[in-house]
């Protein structure tokens, strides 16, 4: 430029291994824990046996790899980077540890997991609510898995009913696993550190899970935390949610009729399908809740062109459903996941289905 320096633009990464080498990449999530005390109190409360099979997601330079491969029998590492992959090989070559790690270069929401005991990982937080979901569909089941999660979404996954952070994540979960908060993070603790604060959180899926359809499940729960703090009342009442499980009880009817119910309501063998289900969290994956208004999403439920049926039987015969289990008045916002399932047998039981 006339007049003037021209200014180039700087790569945006951060310094890289050992100070100069690979460069870490924010876009992708490479955020690695430096903190040799946090690596050390991860694994502790990981829980770590000498005969377990570890599995580690997002591995790095293999910082927390080193203390994994100290405690188990052997560590699968998955790794979507092709540097990371290398380093981490160079790292363990010629060492004790080379023949106990498997390194796998692959994005780990698309590639078929090994068989683990444990699973421990400092994940990508943007892939946090699709990896969950997939971990607690794999099989066979495993024991526990300890994971880096962003803050905000840590709370979501331990919140409790009546919690500011409770909501459909909450309670899919939950469904699934035990979740516990174990320490939290400070984004120091990182190179480079990322924007905002982590949680540890141990997850140990159930077993057996409850012998429900996921799909009826996903329904209820869709409907109960449209507005997590409307009254069950209210928004069972709407026009759409009406229109919806009248249409439903409709088709059971006329398939009990002709003596082909096609198994609805069945219980069968839960595979990892019906796990998936509930991995679309939909608004519930991104910050604390502000309590947004959802009027937008009340309108699109309530203008339903489906129309009830005359003198609004099929209303008040759902409306005798939750006046019959006390859940009227209550609200999504304060319920248990036995109080769900609960609500989820009293439609049942009464013919009416959610998908």
């Amino acid at each position: 430029m006339a007049g003037g320096k021209i200014q180039k633009k700087r790569p945006q990464h951060t310094q890289g291994i050992g100070g100069g080498g690979i460069p870490f990449e924010k876009s992708k999530g490479q955020h690695i824990l430096k903190n040799p005390m946090l690596v050390e109190s991860i694994v502790q409360k990981s829980g770590i046996k000498p005969t377990d099979v570890v599995l580690e997601i997002g591995p790095g330079t293999g910082n927390l790899t080193k203390k994994l491969l100290e405690c188990a029998k052997s560590v699968v590492a998955v790794e979507l980077d092709p540097r990371m992959v290398l380093e981490l090989n160079r790292r363990f070559q010629g060492t004790p540890y080379a023949s106990r790690l498997k390194v796998i270069q692959g994005d780990v929401l698309k590639c078929d997991l090994p068989y683990f005991d444990i699973c421990v990982a400092n994940i990508p937080y943007k892939i946090s609510s699709p990896l969950t979901f997939k971990l607690l569909s794999h099989r066979p089941v495993f024991r526990c898995a300890v994971i880096m999660y962003q803050r905000e979404f840590a709370l979501r996954l331990v919140a409790q009913p009546g919690d500011s952070a409770y909501c459909r994540l909450s309670v899919n979960t939950q469904l699934l696993a035990r979740v516990s908060h174990l320490l939290k993070v400070g984004k120091n603790n990182f190179r480079p550190p990322p924007k905002v604060d982590s949680s540890v959180v141990r997850i140990e899926p159930r077993r057996p899970l409850p012998p429900i359809s996921f799909k009826e499940w996903d329904g209820l729960i869709r409907i109960c935390f449209n507005k997590k703090n409307k009254t069950l009342g209210s928004l069972f009442k709407l026009k759409g949610v009406l229109a919806l499980l009248e249409k439903n009880y409709k088709t059971l009817q006329s398939l009990r009729l002709s003596g082909n119910p096609e198994g609805i309501g069945e219980e069968k063998e839960i595979t990892s399908e019906d796990v998936n289900i509930l991995a679309d969290t939909g608004d519930d994956i991104s910050m604390m809740d502000t309590e947004r208004d959802n009027r937008d999403e009340d309108e699109e439920m309530d203008t339903d062109s489906v129309n009830i049926s005359e003198g609004s039987t099929f209303k008040d015969k759902v409306l005798e459903i939750l006046r019959q289990g006390n859940f009227l008045e209550k609200r999504a916002s304060k319920l248990s996941q036995v109080d769900f399932l609960f609500l989820l047998s009293l439609f049942n039981k009464a013919g009416i289905h959610f998908s």
